[in-house]
């Protein structure tokens, strides 16, 4: 799966790590929803982190279609609000 963060580029992550990512993506989502900028910027740091750990970057001149497309790491609460399904950021 091709995951692009907003700002920086593109990640290959294989879709088995969702799972590990999904713990982070329930917490995000929780303190968006109750407007907790402290923890909502904690946990997108660590979920954003976890990916560039977990994946491995593409060259800055591959154009691949991203299947998921994660916010910057200076997103806005509200940025991030309007990104967000029901689920999270994250299928699953």
């Amino acid at each position: 799966m091709i995951v692009r963060i907003m700002g920086e580029g593109q990640v290959r992550l294989d879709e088995g790590r969702l799972a590990e990512l999904n713990e982070l993506d329930d917490e995000l989502l929780a303190e968006t929803r109750a407007g907790d900028e402290e923890g909502f910027r904690r946990t997108l740091g660590a979920l954003l982190d976890a990916v560039r750990r977990l994946g491995v970057p593409l060259p800055d001149d591959s154009l691949e279609p991203s299947e998921l497309i994660l916010p910057s790491p200076d997103a806005t609460l509200s940025e991030v609000r309007e990104m967000l399904t029901d689920n999270g950021l994250l299928p699953g």
